[in-house]
């Protein structure tokens, strides 16, 4: 199942696939923290939008579009303008080279997101596959 991004129909196509992929499960079966994608308007995008997942040892929990930053602090918060979200899911930015040049802010451990690389870079691609087009 793959949906347009960013709704609410995509955020729940990929909590569909992050629980279906074996890959996924395999890769991140150590991975233990919530996150928010906090994507800030710009040309294509008019409001802000909070896609919550809580992410636990390969399997995503719960998902949740949220009207406002919350006060309970996920583990990680990716902030980022609509259109660098959409290059990312479309392969136009990888997502690494996007932290490490703040197109991608990141808050919340680096430390702990650059120990495991390959569950990020698997959890973008599960991303890319429950995406079937942008804004």
């Amino acid at each position: 199942m793959s949906a347009v991004f960013p709704s609410p129909e995509w955020l729940n196509a990929l909590s569909d696939k992050l629980n279906s992929d074996k890959k996924y499960a395999q890769i991140a079966k150590k991975w233990e923290g919530d996150l928010l994608f906090f994507i800030q308007p710009d040309d294509r995008l008019t409001e802000t939008l909070y896609y919550y997942l809580d992410l636990w040892h390969g399997t995503c929990r719960k998902v949740e579009v949220q009207s406002k930053l919350s006060e309970e602090k996920p583990a990680f918060i990716l902030k980022a303008p609509y259109g660098n979200f959409r290059k990312i899911l479309l392969g136009e930015l990888d997502p690494m080279q996007a932290m490490m040049t703040r197109k991608l802010q990141v808050e919340g451990s680096m430390a702990y997101m650059m120990r495991n690389v390959p569950v990020v870079l698997d959890f973008v691609r599960c991303a890319r596959e429950a995406t079937t087009e942008t804004y």
